[in-house]
């Protein structure tokens, strides 16, 4: 079993910055990849980013590359999501993920990630 425990949301302006954590702990595995996904009500959660342990190898999804980087503490398990130049867009519920055995191929999809933090929101205003 592995715990996932979120922060760092909050309310913003357009342009500001945010840093979410999400540390995992119980049975985790270096061959574990970490995410982030967000959730807009009433539409599908969508990809954002990944970390894989075992290359230490970042991914992005499209809308916010060169705007989020993704980070991590190996000693705590514990991965960080910088937000940049934050848009109205961004504003979602950010859940963290985490997947034992996660392909290149699946990386981005909901599938492959067996453990989900509760979420936290991330509000941006114009």
């Amino acid at each position: 079993q592995v715990h996932l425990a979120e922060s760092g949301g909050g309310v913003v302006q357009a342009g500001a910055s945010l840093r979410l954590s999400c540390a995992a702990s119980g049975r985790t595995v270096g061959s574990a990849a970490m995410a982030w996904f967000r959730q807009v009500p009433g539409k599908k959660r969508e990809f954002v980013s990944a970390w894989r342990w075992r290359d230490s190898y970042p991914y992005y999804a499209d809308s916010v590359k060169g705007r989020f980087t993704i980070s991590r503490d190996k000693a705590k398990n514990t991965v960080f999501l910088h937000m940049n130049s934050l848009k109205t867009e961004d504003t979602a519920v950010y859940v963290c993920a985490y997947g034992p055995g996660v392909i290149t191929s699946s990386i981005s999809q909901e599938f492959g990630y067996g453990y989900w933090g509760q979420g936290t929101q991330v509000t941006v205003s114009s």
